[in-house]
């Protein structure tokens, strides 16, 4: 088993705040403005309005180690129009429950957001430019195994090497998950509706008896969606797994010494581009899983800015 039992329960507050619904404020329309010009010749309404102001200059953001917090931080100190800025970390759910309160008063706030995630069906969401390129292009989720696994449990390893899927598969378990079903039970319902692609995750394997298997994830309500899923399918076909959230660090650093089989919720190449540098000699990558991620800043279409560039300083 697992040595971060310290870690385990210092993440386990977070999984209860990620898996509440995050508000239930209404997605009305609001005004979808842009930084465009209000009138012809006259000046734009996005430097009319000073929403760093109304925020107090504050981004909402996750976990302190998360790669799109890290890009934030950075973000605040590549753009002069950023100055006195300040990213505020907390955890995926508690982001969750902020953006939702905004929304539903309609009230200015910008947050870390990544897609796939469940916000952007539930309500009208935009990102922003970023032409400094800080946050990167899209991203790769990717699968990570320990050394060895190939041999020791080759039924394991390829199920993990075939497990393939699309952002609105994941978003449709993260949107059951956020309406109230348990992670578990939103994995089931999936897998039973899609039973072509699970099968081809299986195909040329064989069922085993109880074979262990310790899957572990970052506490983001993506990953909880995919890793569930993987670990269902793996139950059905006779292992015995058990899922470890962790934070970022110690994901990889469980991985890559061997101590766990493995995740299916590696960001590459920009959200733990650091953290696979610094293990990827120590454990296997069996490629993408999903396809079209992305990462960056993120705000309800009401307000009144396109780009990052059109923020304002603090006064």
């Amino acid at each position: 088993m697992f040595k971060f039992d310290w870690k385990r329960l210092s993440v386990a507050a977070g999984l209860s705040l990620t898996l509440v619904a995050a508000g239930c404020g209404s997605s009305d329309e609001g005004s979808e403005g842009t930084s465009g010009d209000s009138n012809e010749g006259g000046e734009s309404t996005s430097e009319e309005v000073n929403y760093g102001e109304e925020m107090n200059y504050e981004i909402t953001g996750i976990e302190a180690g998360a790669g799109v917090v890290k890009a934030a931080q950075s973000a605040v100190k590549e753009y002069e129009n950023l100055a006195g800025w300040e990213v505020s970390t907390s955890s995926s759910g508690a982001m969750a429950t902020a953006l939702g309160q905004a929304v539903e008063n309609e009230e200015p706030i910008i947050v870390t957001g990544w897609t796939p995630h469940w916000k952007f069906a539930k309500y009208d969401l935009k990102y922003l430019e970023d032409p400094k390129e800080v946050f990167g292009g899209e991203e790769q989720i990717k699968t990570m195994v320990r050394k060895g696994l190939k041999e020791e449990k080759p039924n394991a390893y390829k199920i993990l090497d075939q497990f393939n899927w699309t952002a609105a598969d994941m978003e449709e378990v993260m949107l059951e998950i956020n309406d109230g079903a348990e992670p578990a039970e939103a994995a089931k319902n999936w897998i039973e509706n899609n039973q072509e692609a699970v099968s081809s995750w299986t195909e040329g394997t064989e069922k085993v008896d109880g074979t262990e298997v310790e899957l572990v994830f970052v506490n983001w309500d993506s990953e909880i969606a995919s890793t569930n899923v993987v670990a269902e399918v793996m139950k059905q076909q006779g292992f015995n797994v058990t899922i470890t959230p962790l934070d970022n660090g110690p994901m990889w650093e469980s991985v890559s010494e061997g101590e766990v089989t493995g995740m299916v919720a590696a960001w590459l190449p920009a959200t733990h581009g650091d953290l696979y540098e610094q293990h990827k000699d120590n454990l296997e990558d069996l490629g993408a899983n999903l396809e079209g991620a992305r990462v960056g800043l993120v705000v309800p279409k009401y307000m009144e800015v396109d780009s990052i560039e059109d923020l304002k300083p603090a006064e």
